[in-house]
């Protein structure tokens, strides 16, 4: 089954059973996936329906982070739980072990010596992770594995 199809069947079982919050997460993605078609004047796969969902997980990660600090627990709750149901769509993203292996491996490879080779080493993790990767948790464990501290 298609992301897209996954989507409309959920969006269907949502109305059914009256789960409001997962309808209304579910309207925003379709939304935001037909507007992006809208934009590139084509329909989008499903690598491109992942990328839209992508987005709209950081999005709700930024709020979060803002309504945390404003003190909005009812908005960070709200937007927990929608960050939740979108994730359901995503494949998994590697755990910091994972993360932590391939760094080591491909700081090896490339004979990366200190933090000026960044560049050289974050490229190739991200490519070997792929796109369910979070790009800052990646980003910290290169940090740290180049200063010497793993």
């Amino acid at each position: 089954m298609s992301l897209r199809e996954r989507l409309d069947t959920d969006m269907k079982d949502a109305m059914k059973s009256r789960d409001a919050l997962r309808l209304e997460t579910i309207r925003s993605v379709r939304g935001a996936v037909r507007n992006r078609e809208i934009e590139d004047g084509s329909e989008l796969d499903d690598g491109g329906i992942e990328r839209v969902i992508r987005s709209l997980v950081k999005q709700r990660t930024d709020a979060i982070e803002q309504y945390g600090a404003a003190g909005r627990s009812d908005l960070v709750d709200k937007e927990t739980s929608e960050r939740d149901i979108l994730l359901a769509y995503l494949p998994a993203a590697p755990d910091a072990a994972d993360v932590e292996r391939v760094v080591a491996e491909v700081i090896a490879e490339v004979g990366a010596t200190g933090p000026r080779d960044m560049g050289k080493v974050m490229r190739p993790v991200l490519e070997r992770l792929g796109a369910a990767a979070d790009g800052k948790r990646v980003s910290e464990a290169v940090k740290r594995l180049l200063a010497g501290g793993g």
